[in-house]
């Protein structure tokens, strides 16, 4: 439950104002309404708000510019969400450029409003997940608790970035729920692991690729002559698919990376090669002082391999350093896993061991075989809680049922 805070709200639409401050108000917070930027600016010094509420086209002194007169005043700075009828991008990108802290468009939705801007002003980490199986979907009575879709985990800091973690089956229920939520334009990043099946296939049945005014760019790694533009585009060959990616009438680009850092406006992204057959990056995302990561497909052999490698072992550690959250392939029960060395998946003794050794806060075992039921992974969940507990551990462990949000 967070305490309540204290609101400026600066729109001249007085019945606009009037519905933003009840939705507010009931909700135990104090409000302070101004239909002037000018009148709003002059009160900021003395009342000091946690928060601002503006409208991005006020008269005389608009939004942006009420937003850069604050930033200017030498008091502790207030969030500063902008509420448009404007919901082309060159205006959202715009108004966070300069440096504020949410952008939310108008109609607004009451249902979602409070939540929506609780999440900006608390700069809340949030993590859905639309399919945890991997290589294959397994729909069926005895897979509905953990449910049956493959790899598709989204990461949102408030309502300034939004991140997709693969492309399995998982993204046509991301796909079904954006559209219930009639959030557009949708700026979102899409991060590939690599393209094996179970993390791509989901992307021709994506609804929003086909939506004018969307943009995606779609990050991952190239492999040898092969780009990832054209990894996306060859499973959309005619011959396999009958639309291609010509089709898609979203803004597309993609950024070919390798095994490094870059940066995304106040984000710090980094990614590792895992072990996996042909080319499999990890993702690190760093924001402020919260860090989430996502590595699958990825063996982590047995300390009696002869592949085992202790310097490889503490690069992946390195890694998932103080992460709060590690999504990590953790396929195979410890038992398991010794009849599938060499497949590149990981067992949940040797997850276990990275997790505690990385001081990770919260261990999310992660693309489970095809083979496993609900019953089976709840297997897994047990010996990795055992596990841990036998280490006097700090990590805490979940196996995260598809549909299963998280906030950090």
């Amino acid at each position: 439950m967070h305490k309540a805070l204290h609101f400026f709200i600066v729109d001249d639409d007085k019945a606009q104002l009037s519905v933003l401050q009840k939705l507010l108000e009931d909700a135990g917070h104090q409000v302070t309404a101004f239909t002037s930027s000018a009148e709003a600016l002059q009160q900021l010094p003395a009342l000091q708000p946690d928060c601002i509420l503006s409208d991005l086209l006020t008269a005389q002194v608009d939004g942006l510019q009420l937003l850069l007169d604050t930033r200017k005043l030498a008091i502790k700075q207030p969030k500063f969400i902008i509420i448009s009828g404007k919901a082309f991008e060159f205006d959202r990108r715009r108004s966070f450029e300069l440096g504020v802290d949410g952008y939310m468009t108008k109609p607004l939705d009451s249902q979602h409003f409070l939540k929506d801007v609780m999440e900006i002003v608390h700069d809340l980490m949030i993590i859905e997940f639309w399919g945890v199986r991997g290589t294959l979907p397994v729909p069926g009575k005895e897979t509905v608790k953990y449910g049956g879709n493959t790899n598709c985990v989204t990461l949102r800091f408030a309502k300034r970035h939004f991140f997709i973690f693969d492309a399995g089956t998982g993204i046509k229920a991301l796909s079904n729920h954006l559209a219930k939520q009639k959030h557009t334009p949708i700026d979102a990043k899409i991060f590939i692991s690599h393209p094996h099946y179970d993390h791509i296939n989901g992307l021709p049945f994506f609804a929003p690729l086909y939506t004018k005014g969307n943009h995606f760019e779609i990050i991952g790694s190239d492999h040898g002559d092969l780009t990832i533009e054209q990894l996306i585009a060859n499973q959309m060959d005619s011959v396999y698919f009958p639309v291609t990616t010509k089709e898609f009438s979203a803004k597309l680009t993609f950024r070919s990376i390798s095994e490094g850092s870059f940066d995304i406006d106040d984000l710090h992204i980094q990614a590792i090669y895992l072990n996996h057959p042909g080319r499999c990056l990890g993702y690190r995302i760093t924001h402020h002082d919260k860090v989430f990561c996502y590595m699958t497909d990825n063996e982590l052999y047995l300390e009696d391999s002869p592949h085992y490698k202790a310097a490889d072992e503490k690069r992946f550690i390195d890694f998932a350093k103080n992460a709060d959250l590690l999504v990590v392939d953790t396929t195979y029960t410890s038992k398991g896993y010794l009849k599938k060395v060499g497949w590149g998946h990981s067992s949940v003794e040797r997850v276990v061991n990275l997790a505690d050794k990385a001081n990770v806060k919260l261990l999310c075992l992660y693309h489970h075989d095809p083979d496993q039921l609900d019953n089976d992974i709840d297997t897994k969940l047990k010996e990795a809680e055992k596990l841990l507990n036998d280490r006097h551990s700090n990590t805490r462990c979940i196996a995260p049922h598809e549909g299963d949000q998280l906030i950090i």
